[in-house]
């Protein structure tokens, strides 16, 4: 019996990397698991792994990005297994380059896959819990978003990754003040890990350590609170961006209000520049951009 047991979880991109980490591990907790990566032939040795394993899988290659194609994603789990409990939005890609000469067509496909494919499947789901609650059924949805140190704080050469990873983390805490009342949780992950995504940028610093030692960068360090996250046990928790590294485990603060100063009138333009230099005096220092 492990805690995801009879749980039935979509994994997107989960053919390889961080999202392969999550299915073994979900499957290996007793949970039932659809494997969705657009190559089919990935997402088939994933399940085979699982199966072999002693594990419950089924493979998917649906378009995350369309309507259609999380409607097939969502009947797969409920054909193979009955039902459909959560969602680990984790498929990806990246198309970096300088804002000033990133293309329309860069920009589009980063956000299509990130942001509007986190939507379709989470979307669809919640219209099914929705729809089971009003049949008086007890629910316990899970979405598990993936945003990014890219979309807390931003980096150099991923304007359209960090913009897309930035509206995930604002799109988890409205699923979260909305959802609640259906029983369903939004969590969302800020993994730093080796995946296909960072093998360009960070291939050197994130390598396998070849003596041995305890591996920082495997995406497998990432699953356990996905795990966690997708079971019965996070019931309590919602509304959180959770940052994961290596054995490293934080909740990011967020935006919030700062100091305010207030004239009680309207502002003079021409007054501005020394208070808004004495609220940045005054303000905590923001985190770096990534590249700076």
């Amino acid at each position: 019996m492990g805690i995801c047991n009879n749980r039935t979880i979509i994994v997107t991109g989960a053919g390889a990397g961080l999202g392969r980490g999550y299915a073994m591990a979900i499957a290996a907790e007793g949970g039932n698991v659809v494997v969705n990566d657009i190559k089919r032939e990935a997402a088939d040795a994933v399940v085979a792994e699982i199966v072999a394993a002693g594990g419950k899988a089924v493979a998917n290659s649906d378009d995350i990005t369309s309507m259609a194609g999380a409607e097939n994603i969502v009947k797969t789990a409920v054909d193979a297994f009955g039902d459909a409990h959560g969602v680990v939005n984790n498929a990806g890609v990246v198309r970096d380059r300088m804002f000033a000469s990133m293309s329309e067509d860069e920009w589009d496909v980063v956000v299509r896959v990130h942001l509007k494919g986190h939507f379709c499947i989470a979307n669809t789901l919640v219209k099914r819990w929705r729809d089971q609650v009003k049949a008086g059924q007890k629910v316990e949805g899970r979405i598990i978003n993936t945003s990014s140190g890219a979309g807390l704080q931003g980096n150099i050469g991923q304007g359209n990754y960090s913009a897309a990873k930035a509206g995930i983390a604002s799109l988890t805490l409205v699923q979260a003040a909305e959802l609640g009342r259906y029983g369903v949780t939004a969590n969302a992950l800020a993994p730093a890990a080796r995946t296909g995504m960072t093998e360009g940028p960070f291939g050197a610093m994130m390598k396998k350590p070849e003596d041995g030692s305890f591996d920082h960068y495997a995406p497998e360090n990432v699953a356990p609170l996905v795990v966690w996250l997708c079971s019965s046990l996070s019931a309590h928790v919602s509304g959180k961006i959770f940052e994961v590294e290596g054995g490293k485990l934080s909740i990011a603060t967020g935006w919030k209000t700062g100091i305010v100063r207030d004239k009680k009138a309207r502002w003079n333009p021409a007054e501005l520049t020394d208070v808004v230099d004495g609220l940045i005096a005054e303000s905590p220092k923001a985190q770096k951009v990534y590249g700076t």
